[in-house]
């Protein structure tokens, strides 16, 4: 007998690992879809005049040769002791924290918490990180992180101009910033009209400014006391931000004594590695009277339908959604990952080991300065923190070829001087190193000797609350970690099927490159010889993202896809500029887009021109036309979401396109729906001009609890001059011949969050363009297969013209509240059944869309079905008069396990409250918390961690 060997490959990445549903069980989806081939099903689905001809190109790598290939790439980086200071340092990641929450999938895979009852752990832990802001800052109030110091204290800026009483236009800056700080505030002043004034804060006229920002510890290392100078801007009803640095700060005199209004900065030294470039959490803390005009998230106590104590996002969760061209910030995604990292590290060191390990940096940088001044250096400043300054003269390129054979990169300050910064990691071998550099051996005696005035040290306590002074043995740390974590439901307890925000498999041979040193230990501003296999990556990525979307050109450096937002319609601008047509302000925006949309056409100067949706969810093109005409010479762009926003593909896209091209505008694609496009309609061959990419969607970067993102643009040839650019490259971020006119940087680092774009490319490499293709087909059948088993029961709100949807659907729930049951009461009765909600009451106010992307296997969806489908029933006992819908398990969701223990006299059994059809039995999630009250929250906003005593009165 001849034997047949199996046909099965173990190591089909696409296929057996990320793709859910396996052959057979498409068979059985497609059955019920109605159609006899997948092929059938996406020519019903996409139109085919926008079908690309030609298939991806590349081949895919199992998992090990993944990790072999990363290795290879990984040892053309060169990882040397970086000392170039500039907001970025060396760090431990306790590996504790490492391994519990970095790279832990319970923390990296769970969704932003909009849905406080299921994410109360990481809540929690955002909170500890407002508080850890708030108390070393000194300002009472502080957010849940924003994308990195340049951009907060971007939007610092922002939020003084509409906060502060001085009617001046000009914006006075700080010589002593960091110099990408000060190139993300001129990117960001420009087109808002806000005239940015460098110089030195001496010479500094408070009349003239509505604002001002001071660097402390400066970038050169100065510590400079600003109380004169704030209360100056006072007195001129200016107001005072302070871009600082939280390891400082357990040392010198904090921002709020100063009487600072408001502080930013960069968590990152707080045990989160450089990454060349992130991503790190940055912080905005401010005074209690300007806490409704800042940007971000915030974290707020509130209670529960029993009257507990329960964690929330508060005041402006998702402003850009609700107040679109009027919001403040286009802010979206935050840094919820790395700010719980940060947070962690300082559970776990507490103000002692803080304190401690910040006079270990400041006595290791005296004692430098010292022997180098001994040594007949010129060594300033007079008062430092971390960072010293030495004149080296003609010497400075002999200087820093020096450190480099000691490993060491120091920073190239003009063509005379260089920087050194030293950090947690700086031990005696480095010292010497570093004066080896400068021929000088041994290294001074330590002494408890500061190098700044008495008058700076602080005075005040910091981190008093409990949470930062529980015993720090590793089993305590690890169990409260666990604790917390136990409380959440993220992607690797239940699908989490969230339309618009395709939260798929975050694989686990993606994740592990980024912790490597090769990788991790990258300083942003490093030579870029010692980065080369960075530039493998980045320039391979970019390669196969160009291959995808059918644009000519990426720019990797923002951080979040509202930044990608900002920075395509900045580009085109830049070109608009370039030819003379400065007068083109009009963005033409349908009421369907993204809420950012709007808000990042507010921040480039765009005026919006809102266009109609036509009753099936389309662009109402003759709307469209009418308003690109009377635009004439005016239109900038457009901005569409295709697939639409409604969950399918709009057939007129290419009309769309070509109208705003016939009125000289460009077409700016979002990218937020590309997980149903990959491998099947590339943007840029269908009339876009720009789009960007969420890689934390498509690309398969974790969501992380709320962040980090990336959010790459790609962009046609005509436009690849004008991508932004940055102060580290003198120029372009981009490819391309490079205009004068090209947009300014738009981060802190050249390409961004860097070290997570290695997760994107790892995905690439794995699915090849072959499974890529075939993702992007599974999602569209799980869509469509959800949708074919609950149209019955719920409407499907928007079809294509065949009856199809595209990766989501939308689901009509909006009949319901005739009854009283409302989307909140279907969304909080699912967390019983162990499910995120999907996307609640957006686009369309009282709807769910759903969106169950291509990991989900079909015995997942199948439980979701059985859950709406459950849930479908209850609603039809209160129609029918059974129950009302106060008293039914729909009111009362969810239910907890106080609920089921305690007294029992509801009109519904425990069973069917807390075991509804789709729930485990064994492994139940149960919410730690029942119902939050979003409106007491609002109104006794509380943003820091509350004392024990509140949670003990609350228990009785």
């Amino acid at each position: 007998m001849t034997y047949t060997p199996v046909a099965y490959d173990p190591y089909d990445f696409a296929n057996r690992r990320h793709i859910g549903p396996s052959p057979a069980e498409m068979e059985a989806m497609l059955q019920v879809v109605g159609v006899p081939t997948l092929d059938v099903l996406i020519d019903e689905t996409v139109p085919k005049s926008i079908r690309q001809n030609t298939p991806l190109s590349w081949a895919p790598l199992a998992e090990h040769e993944l990790l072999d290939k990363m290795r290879s790439v990984g040892k053309l980086n060169t990882v040397m002791t970086s000392l170039i200071g500039q907001g970025y340092y060396g760090t431990v990641t306790p590996p504790a924290i490492q391994r519990n929450i970095l790279e832990n999938p319970a923390w990296y895979t769970a969704y932003t918490p909009y849905q406080p009852e299921i994410a109360q752990g990481r809540l929690e832990a955002l909170l500890n990180y407002q508080t850890m802001v708030a108390d070393l800052t000194g300002l009472p109030v502080a957010n849940a992180s924003l994308l990195d110091e340049a951009t907060a204290a971007a939007e610092a800026m922002t939020m003084a101009e509409r906060s502060a009483k001085s009617k001046a236009r000009g914006f006075f800056v700080d010589r002593n910033c960091h110099p990408q700080t000060i190139g993300v505030i001129k990117t960001r002043a420009e087109p808002l009209g806000i005239e940015v004034i460098i110089g030195d804060p001496a010479k500094l006229d408070p009349s003239a400014v509505f604002a001002a920002i001071f660097q402390y510890p400066g970038t050169y290392g100065h510590v400079t006391d600003f109380t004169d100078q704030i209360t100056a801007l006072h007195g001129a009803k200016a107001l005072a931000i302070v871009a600082t640095d939280l390891l400082a700060l357990c040392m010198l005199k904090e921002p709020g004594a100063m009487g600072a209004d408001i502080a930013v900065g960069s968590a990152q030294r707080f045990g989160v590695p450089m990454g060349y470039g992130g991503p790190h959490a940055a912080f905005m803390s401010c005074r209690d009277d300007l806490k409704r005009s800042m940007p971000g998230r915030i974290v707020g106590v509130s209670i529960d339908s029993r009257g507990n104590k329960a964690y929330r996002l508060s005041l402006q969760t998702r402003e850009q959604h609700i107040r679109r061209e009027k919001a403040t910030s286009n802010v979206c995604t935050a840094q919820a990952l790395l700010a719980v990292m940060a947070s962690m590290y300082a559970v776990f060191h507490g103000p002692l080991g803080l304190r401690a390990i910040a006079e270990r940096v400041h006595f290791g940088a005296n004692r430098l300065a010292r022997a180098l001044k001994a040594a007949g250096a010129k060594v300033s400043p007079a008062a430092f923190f971390d960072t010293i300054t030495v004149e080296v003269g003609v010497g400075q390129t002999g200087i820093l070829a020096a450190a480099r054979h000691e490993g060491l990169n120091f920073r190239k300050i003009g063509t005379d001087r260089v920087g050194i910064a030293l950090d947690e990691t700086t031990d005696e071998r480095v010292l010497q190193r570093i004066l080896r550099a400068f021929g000088v051996e041994g290294v001074p005696p330590h002494r408890a000797q500061l190098g700044f005035p008495e008058a700076m040290v602080r005075t005040t306590d910091y981190l008093t609350h409990p949470v930062f002074h529980m015993n720090r043995a590793e089993s305590e740390m690890m169990r409260y970690m666990r604790r917390l974590s136990d409380r959440d439901l993220a992607l690797d307890r239940a699908m989490i099927p969230l339309g618009s925000c395709t939260m798929k498999l975050n694989a686990a041979a993606e994740m592990m490159p980024i912790t490597w040193p090769e990788f991790g230990s990258l300083h942003p501003f490093a030579p870029a010889d010692q980065a080369l296999g960075y530039k493998e990556a980045i320039d391979d990525l970019s390669a196969k993202l160009c291959e995808i979307t059918g644009y000519d050109a990426m720019s990797m450096q923002p951080n979040s896809g509202a930044q990608g937002e900002y920075a395509g319609l900045l580009t085109i601008q830049a070109y608009h500029k370039s030819r003379g047509d400065a007068q083109r302000k009009v963005c033409l925006i349908p009421t369907s887009a993204h809420g950012t949309n709007p808000a990042s056409a507010q921040m480039v100067g765009m005026q919006v021109v809102v266009v109609k949706t036509a009753p099936n969810g389309d662009i109402d093109v003759e709307d469209f036309r009418a308003k690109a005409a009377a635009a004439g010479d005016r239109l900038a762009a457009c901005m569409i979401t295709y697939p639409s926003t409604h969950g399918v593909f709009e057939e007129t896209v290419r009309e769309v396109c070509q109208i705003t091209h016939d009125h000289g505008g460009q077409v700016y694609i979002d990218g937020a729906n590309m997980n149903a496009l990959v491998g099947l309609v590339k943007p840029g061959k269908i009339g876009g001009d720009v789009s960007h990419l969420n890689l934390h969607k498509t690309f398969a970067i974790p969501h992380g609890g709320g962040g980090p993102g990336m959010g790459p643009i790609g962009v046609g040839a005509h436009l690849a001059p004008f991508l932004p650019g940055h102060t580290e490259l003198c120029g372009p971020a981009g490819a391309g011949p490079q205009s004068e006119d090209y947009a300014g940087a738009v981060s802190a680092a050249p390409y961004g969050s860097a070290s997570i774009l290695l997760i994107s490319w790892a995905y690439c490499l794995m699915m090849g363009g072959e499974g890529l293709t075939q993702a992007t087909r599974v999602a569209i059948l799980n869509a469509n297969y959800i949708a074919a088993r609950l149209a019955g029961a719920y409407p499907i709100l928007f079809m294509g013209n065949k009856g199809r949807v595209a990766h989501e659907c939308i689901l009509d729930t909006r009949a319901f509240a005739d009854v009283g049951v409302t989307v909140d009461d279907i969304a909080k009765r699912l967390i019983d059944n162990g499910f995120h909600a999907p996307t609640m009451s957006w686009p369309v106010s009282g709807t769910l869309m759903v969106e169950p992307t291509e990991s989900e296997t079909k015995a997942e969806i199948d439980r979701f079905i059985t859950a709406l489908l459950a849930i479908r029933a209850e609603i039809a006992a209160v129609e029918n008069g059974e129950i009302s819908s106060e008293d039914s398990p729909l009111r009362h969701a969810p239910h907890t396990v106080n609920d089921l223990v305690a007294d029992w006299d509801r009109k519904y059994s425990r069973e069917a409250g807390c075991f509804p059809p789709g729930a485990f039995r064994v492994d139940k999630y149960w919410p730690p918390v029942g119902r939050v009250d979003n409106v007491y929250g609002d109104r006794n906003l509380i943003c820091t961690c509350p004392p024990v005593e509140s949670y003990a009165e609350a228990a009785e």
